[in-house]
């Protein structure tokens, strides 16, 4: 169908910084030769009650098919069309058009008007003066013991005792809440563990659980905040009852070799493991930093390249992050969805940083490496018993491949902003960095 589309006309409107409006006219002698040539095709092979295979006469033929086919003719010389049009005017389409038509093409000029939005052209501002504070973390001896003592802390064992619970002490009780006498949503439980010191009640709530001893019944006032969760509870002091089953004490295992052996460190004993503790908090702290520098010089970008983005690129995104949103939250029922709307400020923002980055990769002639890319991948297989298998499965899979070179070639473009800009340090303590 590629003969006699070049005598198209084209003309194109701009609407909108944008938008485009494109007409594009079809000469009536090109969809009647179609026509015809189609509706002979079907005279062959089609079959009339009365008459003989191959000898319908053509007129028959075209009152009982000629509608359809002109309508299959027009919408394939459409999309044809459209698509030859866009590439003569050097257009970027950004979604598909809307299209209206202005003739119905029966022996006449067939004309249709196709509006859609282009890409925007994207010339990059300021990348010399991307400012960056990169956190430089300093590990010292207090932080790793402090993390050897949370690692403590997972491995406690608890015993109970015979005397009244005090912060630290575990205190297993069953609790009834009542408000004005009337019971309150969430309010009640049955043999729960809670610890003094750790806020995970409130904090009226704790204070009533200290000093009590197992088997002590004793009722209490709990305060709620005013920015509390479930309204009806917001400022009220509600009333509690508490029936204590047991007070346990926390004994955590002796910093030593067999501390070592419950993380399962082999060779090496406690050196080996406090070896582990400080690489592993090397890294944490390495991957905080990195998603810290990624966000400044993101928003540095954003700031200095304010351009206009496409909004079906927009709302193609918003749908695709309430998707991501319901797949996290194991959400199956489309209409029990986060609202479309809360992902609008999102949206724009990861497609104008998409737009962005695709032109730095694009001027600074940035190119994957298989390094690179495999040292994402080992990045990915870190921990598997089974490292040099998954890795070399992972390089094998061109799924894997796909999801994984667009994640190291953005990295690399942050990379390479991350040394073209203006890189201030500051010095910073492990647990300060990590808990702020």
């Amino acid at each position: 169908m590629a003969e006699g589309i070049e005598t198209m006309q084209v003309t194109v409107e701009s609407t909108g910084t944008l938008e485009r409006r494109m007409r594009v006219e079809l000469p009536a002698e090109r969809i009647e030769k179609e026509v015809d040539s189609r509706l002979k095709s079907v005279g062959k092979n089609v079959k009339i009650k009365g008459f003989r295979p191959g000898k319908v006469p053509p007129k028959v033929v075209k009152q009982r098919y000629g509608a359809q086919i002109r309508q299959e003719v027009l919408s394939e010389l459409m999309q044809q069309s459209y698509s030859d049009a866009v590439q003569q005017e050097n257009l970027n389409p950004a979604g598909g058009p809307q299209i209206e038509t202005e003739a119905k093409g029966d022996g006449k000029n067939f004309t249709y008007v196709a509006t859609f939005e282009v890409m925007p052209e994207v010339e990059l501002k300021g990348l010399d003066k991307i400012k960056v504070e990169k956190p430089e973390v300093e590990i010292g001896d207090s932080d790793v013991d402090d993390m050897i003592e949370n690692l403590r802390k997972q491995k406690a064992t608890w015993s109970e005792v015979e005397r009244a619970s005090a912060t630290g002490d575990r205190v297993v009780v069953d609790f009834d809440g009542t408000l004005k006498g009337e019971p309150i949503d969430g309010g009640q439980g049955k043999e729960v563990p809670v610890i003094l010191g750790q806020g995970q009640m409130l904090a009226d709530f704790e204070k009533g659980l200290t000093g009590v001893k197992a088997g002590e019944e004793k009722t209490f006032k709990v305060k709620f905040p005013k920015d509390y969760h479930a309204e009806d509870l917001q400022g009220q002091k509600v009333d509690f009852t508490i029936r204590t089953h047991r007070v346990e004490e926390e004994t955590l295992p002796p910093v030593d070799d067999k501390l070592a052996e419950m993380f399962n460190v082999e060779g090496g004993g406690l050196e080996k493991f406090k070896a582990d503790v400080v690489d592993n908090m090397r890294h944490e702290a390495d991957q905080k930093v990195k998603a810290q520098v990624r966000e400044q010089i993101m928003e540095e970008l954003l700031a200095a390249n304010p351009i206009e983005i496409p909004q079906a690129l927009k709302h193609q995104e918003m749908h695709s992050m309430q998707h991501e949103a319901m797949q996290r939250l194991g959400i199956e029922d489309h209409d029990q969805a986060p609202p479309l709307e809360n992902f609008a400020e999102s949206a724009e923002k990861r497609v104008r940083l998409g737009l962005i980055i695709r032109q730095l990769i694009t001027d600074q002639e940035l190119t994957l490496s298989e390094e690179l890319v495999r040292a994402h991948v080992e990045g990915m297989c870190a921990g598997y018993e089974n490292f040099d298998e998954m890795v070399n499965m992972y390089m094998g899979t061109p799924q894997v491949r796909q999801q994984v070179e667009p994640i190291v070639l953005e990295q690399m473009s942050f990379d390479w902003l991350l040394e073209h800009g203006k890189v201030k340090t500051r010095k910073v303590a492990f647990t300060e960095f990590m808990n702020g």
